[in-house]
């Protein structure tokens, strides 16, 4: 019977959901879950923290999102069935791993939905306004949420257009103006190395040259706010050299993680996914090498453009000052605050959703306070799960510093649970061992480097809150006895 089921887009067995999400409609939402506020903003913070090492850093990224999306792909064909890692490192690791999985995927996801709402607002309003329109959004959003209307495929497919196009366009329009020489803050390409560290170097000598004669980390005022010494600090490696630009690249790549965070949410719609052992792994991979490619071209134009005008870097959204950069205002304006706003809004709306999915199956474990597991009988929809998910997201976006904040914030929890699903799916035997072991020993050792080269604020935050999760479970354990 199990065969038949994943044979037939429509048989299911009893109590679960119907199978009818072919390839296309997996690659669509995996798009759709990558494209959103990341890609609008963690390309000029990589920039900022790397210099002309940013497309390094997407490319680390990359590589890191590719180990851990081959593992979640091969726990997926294992157990097709919805939680992600919270369900897989329940089955392979046991109870405790599944929860710590969980609890960092809350605590990841409520960052980034902050971050999304105050993406959104950067693109929509100027600074005085943007801290209150982004509060506006997460409230209208949940409010959505509550009633019962999430994203579908279809949605999704309208949404991943809109972001594709309005990406696409702005990378054609600033090729443009770097061919018409309309640049207005890049430098000469015959620049010497230090004078192209200063200027945005265009040659590969250059862009190594002049970085390492440049300070390391933050190369911008709103990113010297997020390093925050940092693993470079602890190791004196902050005034420059080899360990230093390493560190740099390697925080550049922990944000530019976030831009990619989201590879694996078909994974999470195992029970929906037609013929899944085949299906997922190819949808997972189709997803992530579009959006590599996608990002590393932005990545790319970004550094021809040159380093940002003035001391605050790229900002909160980097593609209206490079576009205003190559004399590209006006209509070009709005075709990229439409594509952010599409894309950060419809993933924000899929995300409330998403934490309160996994809060309520956590709930139903008990690895979450039981009022949770409640289920509106009117909208078919946890609502108290969803209304605590929009206050902590609604509470970060009015305490944190700025954007760059929550998506570091963000990595912290997403990287942490990928590591998970690394160690779980190293654990898989026999027909399930899709991909070499040496992907999962890559992805978990990838996490770890991310992850310690956050700012050291984000790492001690993070782990209060990963420890005041255990100690919660320890509590409620030690109750039952």
């Amino acid at each position: 019977m199990s065969d038949l089921v994943e044979r037939n887009p429509v048989i299911s067995t009893p109590g679960s959901l119907a199978r009818r999400l072919g390839l296309r409609d997996a690659v669509v939402i995996g798009l759709a879950a990558m494209i959103g506020a990341g890609a609008f903003v963690s390309l000029g913070a990589a920039q900022d923290l790397a210099g002309a090492l940013a497309p390094l850093a997407v490319l680390l990224a990359a590589g890191v999102a590719l180990c851990n999306a081959t593992s979640t792909a091969q726990l997926a064909a294992q157990h097709p069935a919805a939680g992600g890692t919270y369900h897989f490192g329940r089955q392979q690791l046991g109870p405790w791993w599944g929860f710590l999985a969980g609890w960092c995927f809350v605590i990841g996801k409520i960052a980034s939905c902050a971050a999304m709402a105050l993406v959104i607002a950067a693109y929509l309003v100027p600074e005085p306004a943007q801290r209150i329109v982004a509060a506006l959004v997460v409230v209208v959003l949940t409010a959505v949420n509550l009633v019962g209307v999430t994203r579908t495929a279809a949605l999704a497919r309208v949404l991943v257009t809109i972001a594709l196009t309005a990406l696409v366009l702005t990378g054609v329009r600033l090729a443009i103006g770097l061919a018409t020489g309309a640049t207005g803050t890049g430098g000469d390409a015959a620049g010497d190395a230090t004078a192209g560290a200063a200027d945005g170097v265009r040659t590969a000598d250059g862009m190594i040259a002049g970085l390492a004669d440049a300070t390391p980390g933050p190369l911008a005022g709103s990113a010297a706010g997020l390093w925050d010494g940092g693993l470079a600090a602890v190791l004196s490696a902050g005034s420059g050299g080899a360990v230093g630009i390493v560190l740099a690249v390697a925080q550049a790549a922990a944000l530019m993680f976030f831009a990619f965070a989201g590879y694996a949410r078909v994974a999470t719609l195992g029970e929906e996914v037609t013929e899944p052992r085949r299906t997922i792994p190819r949808a997972v991979l189709i997803a992530l090498g579009i959006v590599a490619v996608l990002y590393l071209t932005l990545s790319v134009l970004l550094v021809l453009v040159g380093p940002a005008p003035g001391d605050q870097g790229w900002g909160p959204a980097p593609f209206l000052t490079a576009l205003r950069s190559v004399g590209a205002g006006g209509a070009w304006s709005v075709v990229i605050t439409v594509g952010a706003v599409a894309a950060a809004g419809g993933a924000l709306l899929a995300l409330v959703a998403g934490i309160s999915r996994t809060a309520l199956a956590m709930a139903r474990q008990r690895d979450l306070p039981p009022v949770l597991a409640h289920v509106s009988p009117r909208f078919a929809v946890p609502q108290r799960a969803e209304i605590v998910a929009g206050l902590a997201v609604l509470a970060l976006v009015l305490l944190a510093g700025d954007v760059l904040v929550a998506i570091a914030a963000s990595a912290f929890g997403v990287l942490l649970y990928y590591a998970i699903a690394n160690l779980a799916a190293l654990t898989q035997v026999g027909e399930w061992r899709l991909f070499p072991k040496a992907m999962q020993v890559l992805g978990l050792c990838g996490c770890v480097l991310l992850v310690v080269a956050l700012p050291g604020s984000t790492i001690a935050v993070g782990a209060v809150l990963v420890l005041l999760g255990l100690a919660y479970r320890g509590i409620v354990l030690a109750a039952r006895r």
